[in-house]
């Protein structure tokens, strides 16, 4: 199991929208790049006329910027209105999610700063349509489905490391020595790149989840071009791998305290029936329709997890857990499949390959498996259901890993940079809010801007708070900066 994403609700819950770019050239805003209409795929119809493709060229290293380059494939959509203030980038999280195939699905919920912003996103370095990586193939990934992550005795852990181990090497043969140059600070040293053939002088920009850390780095090192700057569903910079684990384990716990008070059940009660029937799937997995396959304890845990981004979503899961219990897991593996991107012939998406791809090389942290073991008591006591999974896969994500990490923790101060609006949303459970308000400090006095939404979901924006949706709008269209500690209910 991949350490759960750091995505937008709508990335992970919403089918994607794959596009490519035809020869029909149409550059009118002389910015040096040849876009043309985007065109089908084999894996989705061509977004509406409305959208643009192009492919920028930038430094495979930037320590070498007359070296090797790659291409980066963009979208956008022009600004509808007269009055326009530029272009507004777009990230939507992962690492690994793409911008050219969310940013057509996701334009209704910004629909209003198409008034003034032509609409841009992109699928950055090792991602998509950009150098994408593939680290295995779709029997190899259905295969691993077998693999204990929560293992119990020596055999299961040399297994799950082994598992690790050959995945990393699939990385390296599949990316080359692109596996050295897809960290965040690449990523936002492309964003630049973006920015300045795109004509504007300052950098305006949406990142959700992970796009947050993405855009902390950019203003860090760029805090002279910050623009109007938003980030939702905060990834806190302060935490190191095994911080984040801990996080997740917090944030999708009171997400699923949540669910249960919402359906009459006591949390607790609620949790321990839940982990009950994991621990029951761990030696016996449940038959699903799907032939050859069989719902594990792996697949649940994902199957669980999907639901809980999105209040919305709830219903879903109380169906799924009830035929489970009835010992039926097709719903709940449904679920996981959904979650791990997997289609109905059995093609499995990238998004995992390349978010632990970009997340090794930025993560120096390698915990060991004698230093999980340690803390498994810890993680368990935090989530009976979550915590045991996020603990294991500490050791596992980057296990043997060909590349070594940069960082312990990303570097966000951005002295002297125009105010960014940092938007925290008190039920994240991906990442939850209080990354929010240690972005927002280490902004520094006079960047970070906080506003909270006391709300449920992964994200803020666009999520049904008119008071949320309204400053961020404000803050983007006119330049309305709210007062810090704003608070949405």
């Amino acid at each position: 199991m991949s350490r759960f994403l750091r995505c937008t609700a709508a990335a992970v819950a919403s089918a994607l929208l794959a596009a490519g770019c035809s020869g029909d050239s149409s550059d009118d805003r002389g910015d040096g790049l040849s876009w043309s209409r985007c065109e089908a795929t084999s894996d989705a119809p061509a977004p509406s006329s409305d959208w643009q493709c192009a492919t920028l060229k930038v430094p495979l290293d930037w320590s070498e910027p007359d070296g090797e380059t790659i291409g980066l494939a963009l979208i956008r959509a022009k600004a509808r209105g007269d009055d326009r203030v530029g272009s507004l980038l777009f990230n939507f999280g992962g690492p690994g999610a793409s911008g050219v195939s969310m940013m057509p699905s996701y334009a209704p919920t910004v629909s209003r700063l198409r008034e003034r912003y032509d609409l841009v996103s992109w699928d950055p370095r090792g991602v998509g349509a950009s150098e994408g990586v593939r680290c295995r193939g779709d029997k190899e990934i259905q295969a691993a489905e077998s693999v204990d992550v929560t293992p119990d005795t020596p055999a299961e852990e040399r297994a799950f490391l082994d598992d690790a181990a050959d995945f990393g090497e699939g990385c390296r043969k599949d990316a080359g020595k692109l596996m050295a140059h897809v960290s965040t600070a690449d990523s936002a040293r492309d964003m630049d790149r973006i920015r300045e053939v795109l004509g504007d002088d300052r950098m305006h920009y949406f990142g959700i989840s992970y796009g947050t850390e993405l855009g902390g780095t950019y203003a860090h090192l760029f805090p002279e071009k910050v623009g109007r700057m938003t980030l939702d569903a905060v990834v806190d910079p302060g935490a190191d791998t095994v911080g984040h684990a801990q996080h997740q384990a917090r944030g999708f716990q009171r997400a699923l305290n949540g669910y249960l008070e919402s359906t009459g059940q006591d949390p607790r009660e609620g949790t321990r029936k839940i982990a009950d029937l994991l621990r029951r799937l761990d030696s016996r997995p449940l038959p699903t329709g799907a032939p050859g396959r069989k719902l594990t304890q792996t697949l649940a845990v994902t199957g669980i997890i999907l639901p809980l981004y999105s209040k919305d979503s709830w219903p879903t899961l109380t169906s799924a857990l009830d035929a489970a219990e009835r010992g039926d897991g097709s719903e709940l593996l449904a679920l996981a499949d959904r979650y791990n991107e997997r289609g109905p012939s059995g093609r499995y998406g990238t998004t995992t390959h390349a978010q632990r791809v970009i997340s090794c090389l930025d993560d120096r942290q390698r915990p060991t498996a004698a230093e999980t073991k340690r803390l498994l008591p810890r993680f368990a006591k935090i989530s009976p259901v979550f915590g045991t999974f996020l603990g294991w896969d500490t050791a596992g994500w980057c296990h043997d890993w060909p590349v070594p990490g940069q960082h312990e923790n990303p570097e966000v101060s951005a002295p002297g940079a125009a105010p960014v609006l940092v938007v925290g949303n008190t039920g994240d459970p991906a990442t939850p809010y209080e990354g929010a308000r240690r972005m927002a400090d280490e902004l520094g006095k006079g960047v970070g801007v906080m506003l909270t939404w006391r709300g449920q979901g992964h994200g803020a924006y666009g999520s049904g708070s008119d008071c949320v949706d309204s400053t961020v709008d404000a803050y983007l269209l006119d330049g309305s900066v709210p007062k810090d500690g704003k608070v949405c209910s």
